[in-house]
């Protein structure tokens, strides 16, 4: 696959969003079975941990025949559900484009740290799940964006300078990590490339 050029993420103020970091990985690496790990430690410590997830499918959060469904097949923009446990806010594209992760983070509420699961093309500091056992190529090689990797193998001698490699066996030491990390308020990196 030919490499593409990352696009510029325009992240909003970090000082009221937290830090954003994307978890990046093929299908299947556990991606987020490592982000219900991350998700459960981080705000069992007390953090408020937000995630924005991809998903390259239709997403259907109820059933065609109730309520809000029938409002939005009806023509509404946007349909919000309120109950005392949760909220859901459901917005129609329309054949529009997918908004960009930017409009996405700014809708969240303040947190300590925000997780992205997928975004890889997006030019924010990346934490990637590679096993190579998925005959996927690595992701860190050509992607500068990437601070750390977590895999179930060893670190390879010619890993990039700067980039982080943890035990995906070892959750303790990546929670470690992912909260030094955060507490580092760290710039978002806007060079490099990344595959498709």
């Amino acid at each position: 696959m030919a490499p593409a050029t990352v696009r510029r993420t325009e992240l909003p103020d970090q000082g009221a969003s937290g830090p954003v970091l994307a978890v990046v990985g093929w299908s299947g690496s556990g991606k987020t079975t490592l982000l219900e790990h991350l998700v459960a430690g981080l705000s069992g410590a007390g953090l408020r941990i937000n995630i924005v997830k991809h998903s390259h499918h239709d997403i259907e959060l109820e059933p065609p025949r109730k309520d809000s469904a029938r409002l939005r097949l009806a023509g509404a923009a946007e349909v919000m559900i309120a109950s005392p446990y949760r909220i859901a806010i459901m917005r129609e594209l329309r054949a529009a484009p997918e908004p960009p992760l930017a409009e996405l983070l700014a809708r969240l509420s303040p947190a300590d740290l925000t997780l992205v699961e997928g975004y890889k093309w997006e030019a924010l500091p990346k934490l990637e799940v590679h096993r190579p056992v998925l005959g996927k190529p690595a992701l860190y090689s050509d992607d500068a964006t990437i601070v750390a990797v977590v895999s179930d193998v060893a670190r390879p001698a010619a890993l990039r300078p700067g980039v982080v490699w943890l035990d995906l066996n070892d959750i303790g030491a990546v929670l470690d990590w992912v909260g030094t990390w955060s507490r580092a308020n760290p710039q978002v990196l806007v060079g490099g490339v990344v595959k498709d």
